[in-house]
């Protein structure tokens, strides 16, 4: 299998563009620090060129037929699937995680366009009840042009939240990846292409995100704005959207709670804990992160868990004796160390990690805090790294106070073997999903979103292909 890195491209009308005279971007290996490769980035004139083309594809491609788009995606799920590897090694390669968890993105992806392509065939309206003579339906067609802002943690499943119901819909797309993972997705737009998606159906452009954001934003063009990323930057650019009421689709931060009752299965939970938060080196949206342990079991869940992480190997994702990659940029380390140095400032426990490591790539320990105080920055800002924090507990109606208690409600997690108390926590937590006695979030048919400053609107599940229509009432006599 070559390991030769991709050269990298801009897709604009069906024109694979090379870097040229443009500005260049270097792609980092973070297992290394080394250069991977230069990516060009769009110039104002490439972007007004995109929008151009996605208005006139969009034109063309609404009125195709439901089972040529689903053939697309499905082709290109095929596509996906075959060149797994090859993906997944070099999505590694540029973000950082291990072999294993791209390799399962690439499955992901592919069921994804696998569920829209049937979604494609199931877009159905309706007809209302009136009398005689009358005849009122409810139509759901595309939104239009679309612009998509995917990040870099999941560098090929994020590419394809947009792209899949986007393209499904009979929406055009402009797509702008993060400039750290491009090769992931130009990876999946090739296998759309391939699958034989029409040309100026599909963008890929890459640049100073504010550039690019702002120019396409303005635009009257793009329809629609689906963004995943941290909160900040979606309220920036829910403001750009609101100049032409662009509809929106807005995945943002998180700082997911877990609470551990006195019932659990702690073994179990242990296990399912520590993977899901040292998945990425931390860096997820839905990471676990405030531990809320009840006082009886506490002290066994810390030892329990600390122990647990400080067994985990570092290194390059390729390696599969290692058990965590490196965060994706040299700002994660650093901005962890912050945060764990704020928190132990405040009086909180260190238990394993809690720093960062020399050396060429970008790399920090995985970290548990125990005890940490309200009142420390980590408690509120999200880390996005390897650091897990606990907190006791001694009632439901003090977890759930402190669960609820950010203006971030996208996950959160309960372990408990009542059934009973499972029902009232799922109810009680403010957040767009909830895992009970599991890690477990994403799958091709439910919906994933949050509530409160965690955003708006859902990917994936029917209601991330709905995003992309809109509702058209038609009344005849």
């Amino acid at each position: 299998m070559s390991d030769v890195y991709p050269k990298l491209r801009l897709l604009i009308d069906g024109e694979w563009i090379d870097a040229g005279d443009r500005r260049t971007h270097a792609v980092i290996d973070p297992a290394t620090g080394q250069t991977l490769g230069e990516l060009p980035l769009a110039s104002a004139d490439d972007l007004d060129r995109a929008l151009a083309a996605s208005d006139q594809a969009f034109r063309r491609w609404r009125k195709t037929p439901a089972p040529e788009r689903a053939a697309v995606l499905t082709g290109a799920a095929r596509h996906i699937r075959a060149r797994a590897e090859v993906i997944a090694r070099n999505a590694t390669r540029e973000e950082g995680k291990l072999y294993a968890e791209t390799f399962a993105e690439t499955q992901m992806a592919a069921a994804l366009f696998d569920f829209y392509a049937g979604e494609c065939l199931r877009t159905y309206g309706r007809v209302l009840v009136r009398p005689a003579g009358q005849l009122s339906r409810v139509m759901y067609e595309p939104v239009g042009p679309v612009a998509g802002f995917a990040p870099w943690n999941f560098p090929i499943y994020n590419p394809a939240r947009k792209l899949g119901p986007a393209v499904g819909a009979g929406c055009s797309i402009i797509l702008k990846p993060a400039e750290e993972s491009p090769a992931s997705a130009l990876a999946i737009a090739e296998a759309l292409i391939d699958a034989g998606l029409p040309p100026g159906v599909l963008q890929i452009v890459f640049g100073v995100p504010d550039e690019v954001s702002t120019r396409l934003l303005a635009s009257p063009i793009i329809r629609k704005l689906s963004f995943t990323g941290s909160t900040a930057v979606g309220k920036h650019l829910l403001r750009l959207a609101a100049d032409t009421v662009k509809r929106t689709t807005m995945e943002l931060g998180g700082h997911a709670p877990v609470i551990i009752f006195d019932d659990a299965d702690l073994d179990r939970a242990v296990e399912m804990l520590v993977a899901a938060k040292l998945r990425n080196a931390g860096q997820v949206c839905v990471s676990p992160t405030r531990f809320f342990v009840q006082d009886g079991v506490h002290d066994r869940f810390v030892a329990a868990l600390g122990e647990r992480m400080a067994r985990f190997t570092l290194g390059s994702g390729l390696d599969p004796t290692v058990g965590m990659g490196p965060t994706t940029n040299p700002r994660r380390p650093a901005a962890v160390e912050t945060l764990v140095a704020d928190a132990r400032a405040a009086g909180a426990r260190l238990v394993t990690g809690g720093e960062r490591i020399d050396g060429d790539g970008f790399f920090f320990q995985p970290t548990l805090l125990a005890d940490v105080p309200l009142g420390a920055r980590i408690m509120t800002e999200e880390p996005f790294g390897p650091v897990a924090l606990t907190r006791r507990f001694a009632t439901l109606d003090e977890v759930v106070e402190q669960a609820n208690a950010l203006p971030y409600g996208l996950a959160a997690y309960a372990f408990t073997e009542n059934a009973r108390r499972a029902n009232l926590i799922a109810a009680a937590l403010e957040v767009g999903m909830v895992g009970i006695n599991t890690a477990a979030m994403a799958a091709a048919d439910a919906p994933f979103g949050g509530v409160k400053e965690s955003g708006n609107g859902s990917e994936d599940g029917i209601e991330g292909f709905q995003a992309f229509l809109v509702t058209k009432a038609i009344h005849q006599l």
